[in-house]
């Protein structure tokens, strides 16, 4: 009886001296001040803080089947494809910024064979087994990237004759390298392109 009445006063003074622990730990000084930016409004300073992006996105529901599995099949196509258009855009600026610092018409040939080349290695190694789906949203990205269709990103590395012959080839495979980026007709492109968090460098 006696341990017992012993064990359950020394709880209690373990417990008393543990809250006065608490109490002492959880009590601010003087210098415990969390540091944050302020703006003046009408004379008064209001702190703020920046905060991460938050992205508000509505759930789409779509009115059949059909048309979600078209919209599924749209944003793979555009996945698979984005990167291939991230590249020609990169490798055009590229050639732009290496063409701007010469006038030696022989040096700028030189980067024009060089581009044309990244850019063939590219398709002879990828490109080439794009569906025809994928190949359409390739020119229109390119053209979202750039700035510029395929046929005249074509003419300016090229000349007129390999824009033609390449859109002569084009149209065979149901393709049209003047096809140009319109954001408002595209609407179900750039929202994908958008959810993935890329946007553009133009």
């Amino acid at each position: 009886m006696k341990t017992k009445v012993l064990f359950l006063f020394c709880s209690l003074m373990l417990l008393g001296r543990f809250s006065k622990a608490q109490n002492v730990f959880v009590k601010a000084g003087t210098n415990d001040t969390i540091r944050v930016s302020a703006i003046n409004i009408d004379g008064q300073m209001m702190p703020w803080i920046v905060l991460n992006e938050v992205k508000v996105i509505d759930r789409r529901n779509f009115a059949t089947k059909e048309a979600y599995d078209k919209y599924r099949r749209l944003r793979y196509n555009v996945i698979k494809v984005l990167p291939y258009a991230r590249f020609a855009g990169q490798r055009y600026r590229q050639l732009e910024r290496d063409l701007a610092t010469t006038s030696d018409k022989r040096k700028q040939k030189a980067f024009v064979k060089s581009c044309d080349k990244e850019i063939k290695d590219l398709f002879n190694r990828e490109v080439k087994n794009l569906s025809i789906s994928q190949g359409e949203i390739l020119i229109k990205l390119i053209d979202r990237e750039t700035g510029n269709s395929s046929y005249d990103l074509v003419k300016d590395l090229k000349g007129n004759v390999s824009a033609f012959v390449m859109q002569s080839v084009a149209r065979i495979f149901g393709h049209d390298l003047k096809n140009k980026y319109d954001v408002d007709e595209e609407r179900d492109i750039e929202n994908i392109i958008r959810s993935t968090g890329y946007y553009s460098y133009q």
